[in-house]
């Protein structure tokens, strides 16, 4: 019978915080090439967006009523920071169902038996993940503008955009994180993180435009985090938003979604680590 106990870190040259860094770096490094040995994970990562993009535009572009107008363009316009977001945000799934797998399979365990920085493998972990989003919303924006999405702004400010869509992307991953570590078998933790997606992202002004909502559904929408990333993308890509809504964060959104991820990593981060030292206890 044998317990695993926690190793005494060496404090390398750098002190503590270089010691973390280079640490998350190499957890990352192994995430990254354990992706590109299983290129079906990235592959069918890449189906979903692309079939969301197709369908919403060809199915509902037509019907949709974007700022007075019907045509089809304008909604793919409208559409495609809402994809952006989702795609970044259902990352969310994937990054909790690898974390749950490292620990059925116990390598979190042996992780822990080293001399490494305790939050290291969570932040590799999340990075890898924020790379392989990086390479997904890549794609997927060549698609969007095979379909007829464009800019209309300059090359700093769409740059700014999928800046923001990156940050929102890596926040919500700390959140899957802390489901991953929270569950038991990684099919658990897939689901865990699907299931608040679903009304994270759709009762936000993503598809429609949230003014269209009953006020007490418009109010939820205009507060969500989700909202706030999509609509700073809309006015940083220069594409049609929703019409004008009081709602602080509607009037100031690229500040509001900045805000948002910034708290949602700090508070899940610290939850994710500080479960991670009692899980493998």
């Amino acid at each position: 019978m044998s317990a695993v106990t926690d190793a005494v870190p060496t404090v390398a040259p750098g002190g503590f915080l270089g010691q973390s860094v280079r640490d998350s770096l190499v957890v990352a490094k192994r995430n990254l090439i354990r992706m590109s040995r299983i290129p079906e994970m990235v592959i069918f990562g890449l189906i979903q967006p692309i079939m969301f993009v197709v369908l919403f535009s060809y199915v509902f572009g037509g019907s949709m009523n974007i700022g007075g107008s019907t045509e089809s363009s304008t909604y793919r316009e409208f559409l495609m920071a809402g994809i952006f977001a989702q795609t970044v945000t259902f990352a969310t799934a994937g990054a909790g169902a690898g974390i749950a797998d490292d620990m059925h399979k116990g390598l979190i365990d042996r992780f822990r038996s080293l001399p490494m920085a305790r939050g290291a493998v969570l932040t590799g972990r999340t990075l890898a993940d924020l790379v392989q989003t990086a390479l997904t919303l890549l794609v997927l924006a060549v698609v969007a503008l095979l379909v007829g999405w464009r800019t209309h702004t300059s090359v700093g400010e769409v740059l700014g955009a999928f800046g923001l869509l990156l940050l929102a992307g890596y926040a919500f991953t700390w959140i899957g994180a802390l489901i991953g570590l929270s569950v038991r078998t990684p099919e658990a933790a897939t689901s865990g993180g699907l299931i608040w997606l679903f009304p994270v992202t759709f009762v936000s002004n993503a598809f429609v435009d949230s003014s269209r909502m009953t006020p007490w559904l418009q109010h939820v929408a205009d507060w969500n985090p989700f909202s706030a990333t999509v609509q700073a993308c809309r006015e940083l890509f220069g594409n049609p938003g929703v019409s004008p809504s009081d709602a602080w964060p509607m009037q100031h959104p690229v500040w509001a979604s900045l805000i948002y991820s910034v708290l949602i990593i700090v508070i899940f981060r610290t939850l994710a680590v500080r479960k991670y030292r009692s899980a493998t206890a």
